[in-house]
C-alpha cells in the first residue's frame, strides 16, 4: 500500500485537477469490481431457485413483474447490487479518497442515495431484461441489464462520493 500511498501523494502535489483524476482513476478500478458483482453475482444467486420461484409474479406499485422477470430474478439482481455497494463504499471511503470521514454520517447519507438508485434500478431492470430477453438468453438479459444499471450508477456515484468523502486522514 506504500507504492499506492505515493501515487497519491505526487497526484496531490500536481493540483488538484490531476488528484481528481487519480481518484477517477481508482473509482474505476473500485467500480469494475462492483460491476462484476452486480453482473455475475445475480447468475450465481439464482442457480438454487426454482423456475417457478425465479417468474414468479409480483405487483409492488412501482415494482412489477414481467413474463420474463419474475420475484426470483428481480431479488438476485437487487440483492447483487446491494452486495456491490456495500463494498465500493467501505473501498472508496478508504482508498479511493483516503478519507477519514465519520461513517455515522456518510454511510446513513450514502445509503439514502443508494435506495434511491436501486430502487430506479429495480425499476429499470425489468424493462431491460424484457427487452434484451427478444435477442439473447434470461442469463446474458439478466448480466446486460446489470451492467447497465451499473454503469448508470458508476457515473452518479463519483460526485457523490468525492463530495461525501472528502475529509482527508490525518498524514502520520
Amino acid at each position: 500500500m506504500a507504492k499506492l500511498n505515493d501515487i497519491d501523494k505526487a497526484a496531490a502535489s500536481k493540483g488538484k485537477g490531476m488528484e481528481t483524476l487519480w481518484q477517477f482513476v481508482k473509482f474505476i478500478v473500485v467500480s469494475l469490481g462492483a460491476f462484476v458483482i452486480q453482473t455475475f453475482l445475480p447468475i450465481l444467486i439464482k442457480l438454487p431457485m426454482s423456475e417457478s420461484f425465479k417468474l414468479q409474479a409480483f405487483d409492488w406499485g412501482l415494482f412489477k413483474s414481467t413474463a420474463e422477470v419474475g420475484l426470483g430474478i428481480w431479488l438476485a439482481a437487487n440483492i447483487s447490487n446491494v452486495i456491490a455497494q456495500i463494498v465500493s463504499f467501505f473501498i472508496n471511503r478508504d482508498k479511493t479518497f483516503n478519507s477519514d470521514a465519520n461513517v455515522a454520517i456518510t454511510l446513513p447519507i450514502y445509503i439514502v442515495f443508494t435506495i434511491a438508485l436501486i430502487c430506479f434500478s429495480a425499476w429499470l431492470s425489468p424493462t431491460l431484461i424484457t427487452f434484451f430477453m427478444k435477442y439473447v438468453g434470461e442469463s446474458t438479459a439478466v448480466a446486460i441489464s446489470g451492467a447497465c444499471c451499473g454503469a448508470i450508477q458508476f457515473f452518479l456515484y463519483f460526485p457523490v462520493d468525492k463530495i461525501l468523502f472528502s475529509k482527508k486522514k490525518k498524514q502520520d
